[in-house]
This record gives structure tokens, C-alpha cells and sequence, in this order.
């Protein structure tokens, strides 16, 4: 398997960074272009218009989403595991600053303004994640994993809230030690261990 970008990857990965950066309105085709070192044509060609990039940019971050999920679950059997994992891939990814922000949850800010077909594949992203924190929250108290104070979906919802609220902070304070700060207390609280 070769790890070369192909133009394609290049304008999805240059538009996903432009887009962490200033939103959806934040960059045109001539901001790729200059980023990836093409012509707009070229961006037209793999991609009729910005909607159409963006849309298969969306669509592709789920997909990701939905293997490395798919991993996490094969890999760590215990619930607590699974979120403690979740929290602490986007903690190194806001450390290292590859991924500072969540593509979609930064979306989902702007979806009022958004393209329907773009608002579309957001709420597919947040219905795919919550259905399968859903799930985790569900086997882990059915397990003994984790301790629920409210319903599965509503814990579910509840965490997914703290991940990316713990994101905005840590953007507001410039400091990637605001992320797992705020999400510690969240993670304890669900913990079997801790004291109830």
C-alpha cells in the first residue's frame, strides 16, 4: 500500500486544515490552490465546487471515524478503556497540533449557514458518534465497566458535549493541558472506582 498523497488527498487534507483554521467560509479554491501548489482548475476537476469538497470531505472524516472506532472497540474490551482512548487520541491530537479541532463539531458551529448537503453529512457524523458512545455507555453498565448517573443516550450526549467543549477551551486558552483537565472529572465520575 503506498503512503503517496494523491492530488485528491492533497485539496481534502489542505481544505480539512483551512477549515479547522477559519470554518467553512474561512477559505476559497485560490487558498488551496496556493496551499497544494495547483491551479483552481485542477481543484474543479476533482471537486465541481466547494459544496462537493467539503461534502466528501465530511463523508471521508466519518468514514475514519468509523474505522478507528471499530479498532478502539477491538482492541480494549473494557468501556472505561474505550473512553479514556476516545479522550486521549484527541488530547495528543491537540498537543501535537494535527487535529486541534474537531472538522465536524467546528461544522456543526456554522450549520445554520451551511449547504443542506454539507448539514446533511455533520448530523450523520454526530448521529454515527452518539449511537456509538450510546452503545459503549450501554455495555459498560450493563458490564459493571461504568457507573451511569442518567441514561445511556443522555451520558453519551453528556460526554460527547465534554469532549468537544474541553476542545473549545483548550482553543480559547491556547493551552492543549486545558483538554484533559477538564475531561479527568468526567472520565472519574463514570469510573466503577471512584467514590460515589
Amino acid at each position: 500500500m503506498s503512503n503517496v498523497l494523491t492530488t485528491s488527498d492533497e485539496i481534502l487534507a489542505s481544505a480539512r486544515t483551512l477549515i479547522m483554521s477559519g470554518g467553512y467560509n474561512g477559505f476559497s479554491y485560490a487558498d488551496i490552490a496556493e496551499v497544494v501548489g495547483i491551479r483552481k482548475a485542477s481543484i474543479h476537476h476533482h471537486f465541481p465546487g466547494k459544496v462537493d469538497l467539503v461534502r466528501t470531505l465530511v463523508k471521508e472524516y466519518r468514514e475514519d471515524a468509523e474505522r478507528a472506532v471499530a479498532a478502539l472497540e477491538h482492541e480494549l474490551p473494557d468501556s472505561l478503556d474505550i473512553l479514556e482512548a476516545y479522550a486521549g487520541h484527541w488530547a495528543q491530537c491537540i498537543e501535537d497540533a494535527s487535529r486541534p479541532f474537531c472538522v465536524c463539531a467546528l461544522l456543526a458551529s456554522e450549520l445554520p449557514a451551511l449547504p443542506p448537503e454539507i448539514a446533511g453529512e455533520v448530523k450523520a457524523f454526530f448521529r454515527f458518534l452518539s449511537t456509538w458512545l450510546t452503545s459503549v455507555m450501554e455495555r459498560g453498565s450493563r458490564e459493571g465497566a461504568l457507573i451511569l448517573s442518567s441514561q445511556p443516550r443522555v451520558e453519551a450526549e453528556a460526554f460527547m458535549a465534554c469532549v468537544h467543549g474541553a476542545m473549545l477551551s483548550a482553543r480559547a486558552h491556547g493551552t492543549p493541558e486545558v483538554f484533559p483537565a477538564i475531561l479527568a472529572p468526567t472520565l472519574q465520575r463514570l469510573s466503577p472506582t471512584a467514590v460515589q
